[in-house]
């Protein structure tokens, strides 16, 4: 399978194997059919970050097995849905954005300034 571009014009990096993340559970921000959440950002998530996505619907702390997601906690990388991210960047409680590990299509949603904002430098894919 073809990753795709990342949001600077790269290759698009891998986001993390532990926990494994992606649309297709393959490390990768890459999207495609189905993936109406468009799950494009590599984000390094933060306390804050979680609680906001648990207030407006989205808990991301509780492992839910049947669709191989492990929970997640403070510090662990995880593709999350375009939109959620940026709602959050709305609200001032956005968290950091591995750029390179972040696929193209999020800029139909943050601009490359916005996920500036919140990018940390190296992929850590541990």
């Amino acid at each position: 399978m073809q990753r795709g571009k990342n949001v600077l014009g790269g290759e698009l990096q891998p986001c993390s194997t532990d926990p494994m993340t992606g649309w297709f559970r393959d490390g990768c921000c890459s999207t495609g059919p189905g993936d109406l959440g468009m799950h494009v950002i590599c984000c390094r998530v933060t306390k804050d970050f979680l609680e906001f996505s648990k207030e407006t619907g989205n808990d991301l702390t509780t492992p839910v097995p049947e669709f191989k997601f492990p929970g997640l906690k403070p510090g662990d990388q995880w593709c999350v849905c375009a939109g959620r991210w940026k709602d959050a960047y709305d609200n001032g409680r956005a968290c950091g954005v591995v750029l390179a590990a972040t696929h193209m299509s999020a800029l139909e949603f943050a601009s490359l300034e916005e996920l500036e904002e919140y990018a940390v430098d190296e992929v850590d894919t541990e």
